[in-house]
């Protein structure tokens, strides 16, 4: 009895229409799976600059509360140099009054006068 085996190539050359199905599937399976991969990238894309802009938005959000942070505390500090000065011209009146070179109705005129300079 003589048995008759095929080889793989063989079979192919027998079922040519079921290589061209196969090679068609795998073509559609190949082109779903980049559709997927592609779609995915583009995803991801998206997300990223959507972050970045979010990023961009509060760098400059930041940088702007410095600089009214940086104008505030300069006013702060002029403010404050205004008051020394303010009462260290009140301590010289109270010492000019002290001393008797003011009277008390001179004292007030420039004491008033240095109040309402603040």
């Amino acid at each position: 009895m003589n048995v008759i085996t095929t080889t793989g190539v063989d079979k192919l050359k027998l079922y040519p229409e079921v290589l061209q199905f196969m090679v068609l599937g795998a073509m559609i399976v190949g082109g779903m799976v980049g559709d997927y991969a592609a779609r995915r990238r583009f995803e991801s894309m998206s997300i990223a600059q959507a972050q970045q802009a979010q990023i961009d938005q509060a760098t400059k959000a930041a940088q702007e509360a410095q600089a009214h942070a940086a104008r505030l505390a300069n006013q702060a500090q002029s403010s404050n140099e205004g008051k020394k000065d303010t009462f260290k011209e009140l301590e010289k009146l109270g010492s000019l009054k002290q001393q008797g070179i003011l009277n008390d109705e001179e004292f007030q005129r420039l004491k008033a006068r240095l109040l309402s300079n603040i």
